[in-house]
């Protein structure tokens, strides 16, 4: 038996693919898809899949992120592909790297932390890229990947 796409095919654009359901929001808000006015968006949530039994994806008709708005996603999904298309054919396909910086995306969790008590954006260096541990630019906390707090 012949299976259905589930999702329409895109002439041009970007695929952002294998995102965990409870991510999908998480993903959504950090590009500001709301602010994208020229572009068609789907958005497909609790598809089948091999790899992950159920996932999300993201399709954004003409519009292309820099690589550092891509690779901020691997924050909060760490094994997310992203493929670029042009003229229904995958041109690129690769996953997303943790940058050596994040600003204003991660929270600190030092009550004392600078960023917690005043009016600024908080920082965040990648110190160990095998165990993906963030340590705070300001006070120097360190927290896994995984349990970071999104700001």
């Amino acid at each position: 038996m012949k299976k259905e796409l589930q999702v329409a095919a895109l002439e041009n654009g970007t695929v952002i693919d294998h995102i965990p359901n409870d991510r999908l929001s998480e993903v959504v808000r950090l590009l500001c898809l709301e602010t994208i006015k020229d572009s068609s968006i789907m958005i497909g949530y609790n598809l089948d899949s091999h790899k992950m039994r159920k996932k999300s994806l993201i399709k954004i008709s003409d519009h292309y992120f820099s690589d550092e708005e891509l690779n901020q996603l691997s924050v909060i999904a760490p094994h997310i592909s992203l493929s670029i298309i042009r003229n229904f054919e995958v041109a690129e396909k690769r996953q997303v790297e943790l940058p050596k910086e994040l600003v204003g995306i991660v929270k600190c969790p030092n009550p004392k932390c600078i960023t917690n008590n005043e009016p600024m954006q908080t920082m965040f260096h990648s110190i160990k890229a095998s165990k993906t541990i963030l340590q705070c630019h300001y006070c120097e906390k360190e927290i896994d990947v995984d349990e970071a707090k999104f700001c």
